[in-house]
Order: structure tokens, then C-alpha cells, then sequence
């Protein structure tokens, strides 16, 4: 499979090690300096493209994937208040995509047991939920996408909570997300529910980037010969 990484920072190269480990090639390396270089010709010629870069860029990134004809991973935060149009490009182009905020394996596992966690909480109105998350220095979105997930699918089942803010307000309808920037760390996440007589934690806690870049790659290989949009319970099989 010859892949097309769009992003060439440190995820990109972690990414590119584990491709190359698992017998692929990756002809096409888009970073700062050769963004001239992600043109329809060099595109088309990769069976894949993996996207991970910024909320500025994701979107035009995206379709100029789908525009090409070749299916796109994309990693990117920060971007989904342009999630409905991406969807249409998607399927106007009869194209194919996964989107995740986290394409760690143990991540999406994470994901799983939130919801389950925030089922069993809904009919416990005595704890309060509250969300932390912890990244490095050159993240540039806060909250991260991860944590938003969280907070999303906690919301869902709540029957108090009715949205997420980064600020602790006092309203009892608002799940707080905290978000701390500290290096070196690669990401952690922790959902607490708190009340006067105990608390219940879960915490994921990535020790390096394999395991994202890992979950991306795996994402790559799963969406070849599929058209439509899916996520990483379809490729985990959650």
C-alpha cells in the first residue's frame, strides 16, 4: 500500500516508522516547506492518504483527497464545526474517510467503557462528573479532541449535563473539561465522578505516539476498497 502522509511532524514520522514496519511505502511526505508538492497528480498515485496537520488546514486537506479520488485518514482536531460539509464532499465525491479524534487502539477501548461508565452513572445523581486532560506544550488545540469525545458521549447519557466548557461555572448542566499543557507528556485522560462519599476514576494514559500512529495505519489498511464514512469502531470491530 503506498501512502500519502499529509503532516510531517513528529506523529508523521511516527506514523511513516510503523507504515514502513508493516511492509508499506510512503512515497509522499506533505509538510510546511512542500505544501506545493500535494497536488491531484502526486495524490492519485498513492493508494491512501493519512492526514494529520491542523484545523486550519484539515478541511482543504480532506478534499483535496477526496476531490483526487483516494480514501483519507485524518487525525486532525479542532476542525468539526465543518463536519456536515465534509460529510457532503464526501459523499458527493463517492468518496471514503475515517475521521477520529484519537486513533489510539486503547483510546477507542477508553471511548467504550465511557459509555458505559456514563450509562450506569446516569442513575446515580449524587456524583459529579468532571473531565482533565493533559498534553504537550506544541498542542495547539485546548480541549483536545479526545476530551471533547469524552465529554460528548458522557453528555449523551447524562440527564444533567447539556454541555461541555473549559471553565468551572458552578451550573450543574455544565461538564467541566480541564486541560494542562506539560511536557513531554503525549496525552491523558481522565473522566472522575465525585461525590461526598467516594470517587470513580478512569484514567488512559499514552506512554508514546505508536499507539495513534498505529490505530492510523490500521485505519489505512482497513478503509482500501470501501466507500462511505466510518470510524474506528468499525476498524476494531467495537
Amino acid at each position: 500500500m503506498k501512502i500519502a502522509l499529509i503532516g510531517y511532524g513528529k506523529m508523521g514520522h511516527a506514523i511513516e516508522e510503523i507504515a514502513l514496519s508493516r511492509g508499506h511505502e510512503v512515497p509522499l511526505k506533505i509538510h510546511s516547506g512542500n505544501t506545493g508538492e500535494c497536488t491531484p497528480g502526486n495524490l492519485s498515485a498513492c493508494d491512501v492518504a493519512i492526514e494529520f496537520t491542523g484545523p486550519h488546514s484539515a478541511v482543504g486537506n480532506i478534499m483535496a483527497c477526496l476531490r483526487t479520488g483516494i480514501p483519507v485518514i485524518s487525525g486532525s482536531t479542532g476542525w468539526l464545526h465543518e463536519w456536515d460539509a465534509v460529510q457532503r464532499f464526501c459523499h458527493d465525491h463517492n468518496g471514503s474517510m475515517i475521521y477520529a479524534s484519537n486513533f489510539s487502539v486503547g483510546v477507542n477501548i477508553f471511548f467504550e467503557i465511557n459509555r458505559q461508565l456514563a450509562k450506569l452513572m446516569a442513575r446515580q445523581p449524587n456524583y459529579d462528573v468532571h473531565i482533565e486532560e493533559i498534553h504537550h506544550t506544541q498542542k495547539k488545540d485546548a480541549p483536545s479532541g479526545t476530551a471533547i469525545t469524552l465529554a460528548e458521549d458522557i453528555i449523551q447519557q447524562h440527564p444533567i449535563k447539556q454541555q461541555w466548557t473549559t471553565e468551572n461555572t458552578g451550573n450543574k448542566n455544565d461538564l467541566t473539561i480541564t486541560s494542562k499543557r506539560i511536557d513531554p507528556a503525549p496525552g491523558t485522560h481522565t473522566v472522575q465522578y465525585d461525590s461526598d462519599i467516594d470517587s470513580i476514576e478512569i484514567r488512559h494514559t499514552a506512554h508514546n505516539r505508536k499507539g495513534f500512529a498505529t490505530g492510523a495505519v490500521l485505519a489505512a489498511e482497513f478503509i482500501l476498497g470501501k466507500k462511505g464514512i466510518y470510524s474506528m469502531k468499525d476498524v476494531l470491530g467495537i
